[in-house]
């Protein structure tokens, strides 16, 4: 067994689940953050048999797609705000972030 745990972007998040669930894939979602943008994700951990795990990187690879976003960048707190002029910069958001761990033991009650 593995335990497949996704990061992905809000956005990304319900047609993710949506397409999980059509499959017969049961998953749990937690609400995250992340570090870089400081904007909401949602992670996933999708526990599934080890032959399972290609076909639910497909339904994650098909749901998360990665795209530019224009973004201010924000203000340095140290230095004098006056001089600062907030450029908008484009960075990609969106995609997912996998990991693939393997199960010791799994137990539902």
């Amino acid at each position: 067994m593995k335990l497949i745990i996704a990061v992905v972007q809000d956005k990304d998040s319900n047609r993710l689940m949506n397409a999980l669930v059509k499959k017969n894939f049961r998953a749990t979602k937690l609400a995250s953050t992340g570090g870089f943008l400081k904007s909401g994700n949602t992670t996933f951990m999708i526990g599934t048999e080890e032959e399972n795990v290609a076909t639910v990187l497909s339904i994650i690879k098909d749901h998360c797609q990665s795209r530019d976003q224009l973004l201010a960048p924000i203000s340095p707190m140290g230095g004098n705000a006056d001089s600062y002029v907030p450029y908008p910069v484009e960075v990609q958001v969106g995609g997912a972030t996998v990991f693939v761990v393997p199960v010791e033991q799994f137990e539902q009650f």
